[in-house]
């Protein structure tokens, strides 16, 4: 294929791989000293994809859609058995969000 029609498809193609933004992410459970970093990644779609790491090793990775402009709603599964739902409110390049995380509530704040 070659012409218009092929720079339109890569044009289309580069557009739709570029189409998300990752940003970091900082947390903790409210009643311990247990902490999480990782990152966040949302896609133009307005889902998304969460992976922290706790500062006892334990993986959490989870899935978000958003349920409003700035609002987003997720569920973690960890690689030690806890999960939970989360939520969050988001500026677009930062926010907040809570959430349960095997019976413990947690916070976390990202972006820039």
């Amino acid at each position: 294929m070659r012409g218009p029609t092929a720079a339109v498809i890569v044009t289309f193609a580069a557009l739709v791989g570029g189409c998300s933004m990752t940003l970091a992410v900082k947390g903790q459970t409210q009643n311990s000293a247990e902490t999480f970093t990782g990152t966040a990644t949302g896609y133009l779609d307005g889902g998304g994809t969460l992976k922290i790491v706790s500062s006892k090793g334990a993986v959490c990775e989870g899935n978000f859609v958003y349920v409003t402009h700035r609002k987003g709603e997720g569920v973690f599964q960890c690689d030690d058995r806890r999960s939970g739902p989360f939520e969050f409110v988001s500026t677009g390049r930062r926010g907040t969000g809570h959430g349960d995380l095997g019976g413990e509530r947690f916070i976390f704040t990202f972006g820039e």
